[in-house]
């Protein structure tokens, strides 16, 4: 094996890993922000979607620019402006300004978010193997990273200090990334592919992929809590478990998600995937008991682990389009439902209680699953990049 496919290896965990620092660390500023700007739940909210729009603006321009230039180029610009990011937004004087900040951090991280996804395709194809699982798991490390440090920065030293130190962070670890990374061809074997978005249906099927891996993560994220306490009874402190649970059994399983998929390819790994996160999220939402109901949510989390990462495999590697612009089929359509699902499954589950949405959702699935053959494109490594 070339001696430099290591570092192009640790080049993409870098990229993912700062991504993650950046926004871990957003998280704790969020209550900063809404103090310092004396504005209510609903304006933040607007900022928060402000900051949505970013990120859905610049997804399908990067996959223009990785199909004209490759993944490398488009990375190392999103990634040398990702340092600024925070900062920009906690500098902000007023709303007006907050929001402009908002929306040019959402498109610096979706921007990265392409462009680092479809790096590590053209890595999975150099090297002929899945790494797309734990590139992920790299990311969850990071945001873990970023809000745990970041949280005790801000509560010592304030909201300012905290996004200069990870601005600093980060900086150092985009810097070793760029030194590293692949310099991918925009060309598909030998042809050169459209830029243009797909008239094909595979690519946005594999977008709604991502979009039911998505959905649910984000559901246990905001509402599982709510949901032990209200339905089941729990206290703050253990309904704080189902979530706990679910993203630690994620991480963990991501990170042993390549050798999997690797062993057994990456239909089967979806299909038993999404079999294993539909019985769990159907075990949360029948469960007699809080207790019950977070081990399943952590055996949902086991399952939910590798579809995203292997939908977006599936959506890099499709013949005769560029990777970007695959990648920015699946990373669009993925995440748009994030902006809308949380707000929607809130408005349901206020009138229909979260356990029939958790079930609804595991049905989502097990369909998913009897689709997996629509992920054998992951599986087209070893093109030699």
């Amino acid at each position: 094996m070339n001696p430099a496919f290591p570092q192009i290896r640790l080049a993409v965990a870098l990229a993912f890993f700062a991504n993650g620092i950046v926004m871990g660390a957003w998280a704790p500023q969020i209550p900063a922000l809404m103090e310092r700007l004396e504005v209510s739940e609903s304006r933040l909210g607007l900022l928060i979607l402000v900051f949505g729009l970013g990120a859905l603006v610049a997804m399908p321009w990067c996959g223009g620019l990785i199909a004209r230039h490759g993944s490398r180029r488009p990375l190392a610009g999103f990634a040398i402006l990702l340092p600024f990011a925070l900062p920009a937004v906690v500098l902000a004087p007023g709303f007006a300004s907050a929001a402009v900040a908002m929306f040019c951090f959402g498109a610096v991280i979706g921007g990265m978010d392409v462009a680092m996804n479809a790096n590590a395709v053209a890595v999975e194809r150099r090297l002929d193997r899945a790494i797309m699982s734990s590139s992920h798991g790299f990311w969850s490390l990071g945001g873990f990273a970023g809000a745990a440090a970041g949280g005790a920065l801000l509560q010592a030293h304030g909201a300012l200090a905290q996004a200069l130190v990870v601005a600093v962070v980060s900086t150092a670890v985009v810097v070793a990334m760029l030194a590293w990374a692949l310099s991918d061809r925009p060309q598909v074997q030998g042809e050169k592919p459209s830029a243009r978005w797909p008239l094909t249906p595979l690519p946005y099927l594999l977008g709604l992929a991502a979009l039911f891996g998505m959905i649910p993560e984000g559901a246990v994220l905001d509402w599982a809590a709510l949901y032990l306490q209200r339905e089941l009874g729990s206290s703050v402190s253990a309904a704080s478990l189902a979530y706990a649970g679910f993203s630690g059994a994620m991480a963990l399983m991501r990170f042993s998600g390549d050798a999997i998929r690797n062993r057994f390819g990456a239909v089967a790994t979806m299909r038993v995937s999404c079999v294993i996160a539909g019985l769990g999220l159907v075990g949360a939402g029948l469960a007699p008991a809080a207790s019950l109901s977070i081990a399943f949510f952590a055996l949902a989390g086991l399952g939910i682990a590798n579809v995203v990462p292997i939908a977006f495999s599936a959506a890099g590697n499709q013949p005769g389009l560029a990777p970007g612009v695959g990648m920015s089929v699946a990373t669009t359509m993925g995440y748009s439902g994030i902006l809308v699902a949380p707000s929607a499954i809130g408005f349901i589950g206020e009138r229909t209680g979260f356990a029939p949405i958790f079930v609804a959702l595991a049905l989502v699935l097990f369909l998913l699953a009897g689709l997996a053959r629509m992920v054998a494109t992951a599986d087209r490594q070893g093109n030699g990049e």
